[in-house]
């Protein structure tokens, strides 16, 4: 295949190419991300370090090929590229967790250029506990609080911080294939939730995780010596029990914690209102537009999670912004 110029993009043609243009256009700032999903996700973020000299453009790293990802936006497509005009935008996994011990991991923490999520991805965000609630609402339009969601979340992932201190510990010492990333998420996931009770739903994973550290502590003995130095660097690094979720593979968290939570309490919230109306119309025809009418103004609970940004007040979304500053106060320092 031909080759063009465009295909060999780097910081520094990017930042040549801005000198070409009039002064009084604003100078691109090219912001590679892994996937399609990502484009609006890192758009949002952006969007608000803009100003009136720099803007940024984000794009998939490849345009010639469909690769995506992680590993195609830091080192096969972009390389040395990077720079104050060329920037990697990612999900950081676990690769800021283990501060360097692969390469991936070395990239993600000591590249200036690669700017990443700190929570484990952006699912992660769009479930971020403190605006449960008001995506149930979003969803159903009902805001009567069945479930102190936040509060659920909280007891949840001090439940499952221990393990999940554990599932860290196996991938820093090179122990992660006799505990994956998989097997942490299969401990710690369920698939419902009894809004009345959901303590059960808490102590069925406390006993599941207990279960499973008792046996990594006998599968890995010397762990009594690095397991609790390993557990306050994390603290160190802001991590809490209270929000271990942030942390975990936002996937599982989304599809096989949150969603499982939530759409038991939707479900009760729109049967709540439909009850409601039913007995509040004066006659047939009234409940019926009523109930069409409210049925047609609710909206997923999943779509209403993705269009979550009540995570702008994370610790997470904190750090991240602190980067894209900067970034920015880098870009625009005079040469």
């Amino acid at each position: 295949m031909k080759k063009r110029l465009q295909d060999h993009l780097s910081s520094g043609y990017i930042e040549s190419a801005n000198k070409l243009r009039s002064k009084r256009l604003k100078k691109r700032i090219v912001a590679y991300v892994e996937s399609y999903d990502d484009v609006f996700f890192w758009r949002s973020i952006l969007k608000k370090f803009e100003n009136d000299e720099y803007y940024f453009e984000v794009m998939l790293p490849s345009r010639t090929s469909l690769s995506r990802g992680k590993k195609s936006a830091l080192m096969n497509m972009l390389g040395p590229g990077l720079g104050e005009y060329m920037i990697a935008c990612v999900d950081a996994d676990y690769d800021w967790l283990l501060q360097g011990s692969t390469e991936m991991s070395r990239i993600v923490c000591t590249n200036p250029y690669v700017i990443h999520t700190y929570a484990y991805a952006i699912e992660n965000y769009q479930c971020y506990a403190p605006n449960l609630h008001t995506i149930c609402v979003m969803s159903t339009l009902n805001d009567r609080v069945m479930i102190d969601l936040n509060a659920f979340m909280s007891e949840y992932s001090s439940i499952i911080w221990p393990l999940f201190v554990w599932n860290i510990w196996c991938y820093r010492y090179n122990n992660y294939s006799e505990f994956t990333m998989s097997d942490f998420c299969e401990v710690v996931t369920f698939r419902d939730v009894n809004p009345y009770h959901p303590e059960n739903t808490l102590q069925a994973v406390k006993n599941r995780v207990n279960k499973k550290i008792a046996w990594l502590q006998r599968r890995f003995p010397e762990g009594k010596k690095t397991y609790a130095p390993l557990r306050a660097e994390l603290l160190n690094m802001g991590l809490t029990p209270e929000t271990t979720y942030l942390f975990m593979q936002g996937h599982s968290v989304f599809e096989n914690v949150v969603m499982p939570l939530l759409t038991p309490v939707c479900t009760l919230l729109r049967k709540e209102r439909e009850r409601e109306i039913v007995k509040l119309a004066e006659h047939e025809i009234q409940r019926q537009n009523e109930l069409a009418c409210y049925q047609h103004s609710q909206a997923p609970v999943d779509d209403m999670l993705r269009k979550n940004t009540g995570f702008r007040t994370s610790k997470p979304y904190e750090w991240l912004s602190e980067d894209i500053k900067r970034l920015m106060e880098e870009v625009g320092r005079p040469k």
